[in-house]
């Protein structure tokens, strides 16, 4: 992973929060919020948060007497999320490095991190301080995505960019959001970190858009490819914006496009 891989800042949250959280995020996040509320929490921590949609959907499903502390290393995207749920006193935002958590040990009762582990640069590490704020007997919830030939707008989009650009593709996709989906290698992180009881589910969905650009938008502006596409050519967002709806439009149709996508659901407990 390289630097501008973590990189979420002008205009990408927004673009992110309105186009690629509905087009990929909101279903995973009902479901690892299902997964989370069975286990009952008091006090949740999220690591990751983004623009909030996980936080939303614990929102909706968590007892009312639940907490929830969400954190995120972008600023400007737990902004975004603040904005969504402004004056809700379940919710505490809070700007922390997942590999630093600023949390006193035993504090939470379970954790969850949707799409986040990915950016993670030291995984290991990540997972011991959530262990260490976890109390005993309290457990991790995340997920991450499959491989991008299991996530067809994603494998679609970088088939596109790797066109556009032959000599030097844009591979932030295939290296980040799905590079982390070895089942045995997650594993043995989690295992490394002191995890125990380990579960991952395959969970599969279709993903929908409104149109071939809406989902070349999501990708290509509101993620940071934009700054792999940029760093290329400097002027070419929107070219780039365009070929990947022409190649959307040639897989899918011209209209309200579905794709595929698939994610791991993991579980882990603090013995």
């Amino acid at each position: 992973m390289v630097a501008s891989d973590k990189s979420f800042v002008g205009s990408i949250p927004e673009i992110y929060h309105r186009f690629l959280v509905p087009l990929i995020f909101e279903p995973y996040a009902r479901d690892l919020a299902g997964r989370l509320a069975k286990a009952e929490p008091r006090k949740v921590l999220e690591t990751a948060a983004g623009t909030g949609v996980l936080t939303r959907a614990m929102l909706a499903s968590l007892a009312a007497e639940a907490r929830i502390v969400a954190t995120d290393l972008n600023q400007p995207m737990l902004d975004r999320a603040a904005a969504q749920q402004s004056g809700d006193g379940r919710i505490e935002w809070r700007q922390a490095d997942a590999l630093a958590l600023p949390f006193a040990d035993r504090g939470f009762d379970a954790a969850a991190c949707q799409f986040g582990v990915m950016f993670f640069p030291d995984k290991v590490r990540a997972y011991s301080e959530v262990r260490r704020v976890l109390k005993p007997g309290g457990r991790f919830f995340f997920n991450v995505w499959g491989p991008i030939s299991d996530n067809e707008f994603a494998e679609t989009v970088s088939e596109a960019l790797a066109a556009l650009f032959p000599h030097d593709p844009p591979r932030f996709m295939a290296r980040t959001p799905h590079g982390y989906h070895d089942v045995e290698r997650i594993r043995q992180d989690l295992d490394a970190a002191g995890l125990t009881a380990i579960s991952i589910d395959v969970v599969e969905h279709q993903s929908k858009a409104p149109s071939p650009r809406d989902a070349a938008i999501a990708y290509c502006q509101g993620t940071p490819l934009r700054s792999e596409i940029e760093a290329r050519d400097a002027s070419g967002l929107e070219t780039a914006t365009q070929r990947t709806a022409e190649a959307l439009a040639r897989r899918f149709g011209d209209g309200a496009i579905e794709g595929r996508v698939q994610a791991l659901v993991i579980t882990a407990s603090r013995g």
